[in-house]
């Protein structure tokens, strides 16, 4: 939807392009249409490229000045704010800076640079300004977050386009006002009202959450396009609502891969992947062939579910089709080898990318600290250090988890200190980890003052782990401090934690204290507890 957006702004530069001061006409149309078809196909580096070996070879700098737009148009999609400066002064130098069609790229180009103080003062600086030139500096501003900026420049506006109200509803809408975006909406003119307008405001309400407001638009339209759909799906998946999801996919008169897509990450976000892998079957079987989207999605259930053989087969057929292996992709083929246990093909994905991103190297510090190998996950924590990847918060749970599993109890306790050097704050469940460790290591009082002085508000699972280490060294007197602070912690809660009865009455048990155990199963009896089922990846629940 939004390239379509963007789309539209692409062909009124054009079309303004033929109606300008006649650059286009100074420059080979050859290299014009080249320049053009690198960007169109995905090559803004070969366009600079090119523009590099015109300048270089050309007498002089008005047998290029044609090409410029189509350079800024590919230093605004590399983020090259540097290069694009430096055709801001030639175009000075050359005296055509006042063109519009230049002065709008420049506009764009800043902008979508995020340098928005210099798209604002070349914009001021041009003597005529089109609906275009307008367009992209309420853009510029929208894409920087600055909302009430936008609506100034839109207020005073003469001359209002399709593309103008579009933008502004769907700025409101990504900003969270959809108040704001809903009143927009309906100030729309009835002949500048039309299909990309709806679904803006169906996005809107959808990816904000508001279901039924969406639901009101959508079924107002006079015509849906496919995004649209897909809209309705994704929101109704974001809510946890698979079945009303279900419903409007099934509603869909014809649908595209778009709309696949939307439905099969649904059922993978809310942990259906059962239904997830029968949603692809579905779709290739209906002649869908699966792109980049598709195939992340497939590797989340397969990584979920435990599906190695699919996802192996997944992996093939990205081979065999040379689909492109961004790092999404790729990240998703690490994080399902190592969820399967097949830790060998996940290092193989792992050490031929090119580039990695913190969930990459969370992906494959899990894996490692899951199956046991936890002396690699440590010394691979060591070179994502050693990177210029910065570890985040999921980095150091999994590496202390590692810890804990391994028994690192030093190297757990300097890890913990480590967040603060990445500006990171640790939570409870890092705490946890360190209970954990601590706790399984037999330093079950040194575990007790940890969790007394930290600063965040310990929870039932970090007592949970404190009493599973108290269970392991039958400690019978710290068991006591801990069933203390339990009981209290039920007490704020106003509900008791079944486990935690289970396995106090186990402990006691264990000590042969007799009486305090059948007093603990007296409890669970009355209160109507019941034994959490065991539950396993491949097996169903079984009492």
């Amino acid at each position: 939807m939004r390239r379509s957006l963007q789309q539209k702004i692409t062909n009124n530069f054009h079309n303004h392009k033929q109606n300008s001061s006649g650059i286009e006409k100074t420059s080979s149309p050859n290299w014009t249409v080249l320049t053009r078809n690198h960007i169109s196909q995905g090559s803004p580096k070969e366009a600079l490229r090119l523009y590099t070996q015109v300048r270089s070879s050309s007498k002089g700098i008005h047998n290029v000045l044609g090409l410029v737009p189509l350079i800024l148009k590919a230093c605004a999609s590399l983020r090259f704010p540097k290069c694009g400066k430096a055709l801001h002064a030639e175009s000075i130098k050359s005296g055509t800076l006042f063109d519009v069609l230049v002065g709008t790229s420049l506009v764009d180009m800043y902008a979508k640079c995020r340098e928005i103080f210099d798209a604002r003062k070349a914009f001021d600086l041009m003597p005529e300004r089109n609906v275009v030139t307008w367009n992209a500096m309420i853009g510029g501003y929208l894409k920087n977050g600055d909302v009430e900026s936008a609506f100034v420049l839109f207020e005073r506006m003469s001359l209002r386009n399709s593309v103008t109200w579009n933008e502004m509803i769907d700025g409101f809408a990504r900003s969270g006002d959809t108040v704001s975006a809903r009143k927009l909406f309906d100030c729309v003119p009835s002949e500048m009202k039309n299909l990309i307008t709806w679904t803006v405001m169906v996005d809107g309400y959808s990816c904000n959450g508001e279901m039924e407001k969406a639901r009101e638009v959508f079924e107002q339209m006079p015509e849906r396009n496919c995004f649209a759909w897909s809209s309705m799906v994704s929101g109704y998946c974001k809510q946890g609502d698979v079945e009303e999801a279900r419903i409007i996919f099934d509603r869909i008169p014809v649908r595209n891969l778009v709309n696949w897509n939307s439905m099969i990450s649904g059922y993978v976000q809310n942990g259906f992947c059962e239904e997830a892998m029968k949603a692809f079957d579905e779709m290739r079987a209906q002649g869908y062939e699966a792109d980049e989207v598709t195939t992340v999605s497939v590797l989340s259930a397969c990584a979920r579910s435990g599906l190695f053989d699919v996802g192996r087969e997944i992996h093939d057929m990205i081979i065999e089709k040379g689909m492109e292996c961004n790092q999404i992709v790729l990240n998703a083929l690490v994080d399902m080898y190592a969820k399967c246990g097949d830790l060998a093909c996940a290092r193989s994905v792992f050490e031929g990318m090119t580039e990695r991103n913190a969930a990459c190297w969370n992906a494959m510090i899990s894996g490692f600290a899951v199956h046991g190998q936890c002396e690699e996950a440590l010394e691979l924590f060591g070179k994502m250090e050693s990177s210029e990847e910065m570890p985040d918060d999921v980095t150091f749970l999994s590496v202390l988890s590692a810890c804990a599993r391994g028994g690192f109890v030093d190297e757990g306790m300097d890890i913990l200190s480590k967040m603060a050097k990445y500006g990171l704050v640790a939570n409870v469940k890092h705490y946890g980890c360190l209970v954990d460790l601590l706790g399984r290591a037999g330093r079950l009082k040194q575990a007790y003052d940890l969790i007394k002085r930290m600063p965040v508000e310990p929870n039932d699972t970090v007592w949970g782990a404190m009493l599973g280490a108290c269970r392991i060294h039958l400690d019978m007197e710290m068991t006591e401090r801990v069933a203390k602070e339990i009981n209290n912690l039920n007490s704020k809660m106003g509900s008791g934690q079944n486990e935690h009865f289970v396995l106090l009455s186990n402990i006691y048990a264990s000590s042969e204290r007799w009486a305090k155990a059948e007093r603990l199963r007296l409890v669970i009896t009355n209160e109507g507890f019941q034994k959490t089922p065991g539950c396993s990846s491949f097996m169903p629940c079984v009492s």
